[in-house]
């Protein structure tokens, strides 16, 4: 199992013990594809979560998986230097799958790094631009599930543009899913509070269709719930005003769209498992 190969890369670190690791998904993808190439898929984990400690400690996030983050629990200093640890040796055991494989991950990770930048200065103010939240969340987000799912086509001698394109597209839906359930999902569901990603300047996709369907009176009345710390009556509001427009429906049939695209690109392989999957990221709950 690539977790216990994950495990066994960072036993040496304390910290390491208390990440939560979530649900593996990168992992999963790698080993479906090729069910031999587990070491790959530990490494890609290791990236996936490394980019989570610094994550944390851009978001000031106490709170990752309904437990105390490593940032809360150690410091901001630890979570940033075991991210780098982790890191490091996942680009030190990269080296040994080839050239290729390493410069599809490595650019991945140079691509989630500009996500990440992009994610923070798009909250600066409120983001009503599709085409930027997009792009952020395609590199934050999707492109290290896509090149995940390229080295794994690679290393079982399948076309890496049909597995890339997979990839891409159920990294897409995810994040939009993910966003979507911010805001219809409880706190205890999530593991934080919900509409968190409002308050902390995140204009996710929900929030910039809204927009457009409102009038002036109300897209000013948005704009000014934008960062806040929102009360009970202003969250109904907004989830009020998302219902009489079909707000979620709409985001949900996008990344809909997007796992039928995905599961397209690689129907000739006949892999169940992968449109299993794909499926399950829109009709998930948390």
């Amino acid at each position: 199992m690539y977790f216990d190969i994950l495990d066994e890369m960072f036993k040496d670190f304390e910290e390491y013990k208390d990440i939560q690791k979530g649900k593996g998904v990168r992992g999963k993808l790698i080993t479906i594809i090729n069910p031999e190439a587990e070491k790959l898929a530990a490494v890609v984990e290791a990236v996936h979560l490394a980019s989570l400690l610094h994550d944390d400690v851009i978001d000031e996030a106490d709170i990752r998986r309904g437990v105390k983050s490593i940032n809360a629990k150690y410091g901001e200093f630890s979570a940033v230097m075991l991210g780098d640890i982790i890191y490091s040796r996942a680009f030190y055991e990269l080296v040994d799958f080839g050239e290729k494989i390493a410069k599809i991950i490595s650019n991945a990770v140079y691509l989630l790094s500009q996500g990440e930048l992009e994610d923070v200065k798009l909250s600066n103010k409120i983001n009503l631009d599709k085409n930027k939240y997009m792009q952020m969340i395609y590199k934050k987000t999707a492109s290290l599930i896509e090149a995940a799912c390229k080295a794994a086509a690679l290393t079982k001698g399948y076309d890496e543009n049909d597995f890339g394109l997979y990839g891409k597209n159920i990294g897409l839906a995810f994040q939009i899913v993910d966003d979507v359930l911010d805001i219809t999902q409880d706190e205890k569901t999530l593991g934080k509070p919900n509409m968190h990603d409002f308050k902390e300047g995140k204009t996710t996709l929900p929030y910039i269709y809204l927009f457009e369907r409102l009038n002036n009176e109300e897209k000013e009345k948005l704009v000014s719930l934008f960062k806040k710390d929102l009360s009970e009556s202003e969250k109904n509001w907004i989830k009020e005003k998302m219902q009489e427009e079909m707000i979620i429906e709409k985001c949900l049939l996008e990344a809909k769209n997007l796992v039928d695209s995905a599961k397209k690109a690689i129907e000739k392989y006949n892999i169940q498992k992968l449109e299993i999957l794909a499926d399950k990221i829109v009709n998930r709950t948390k």
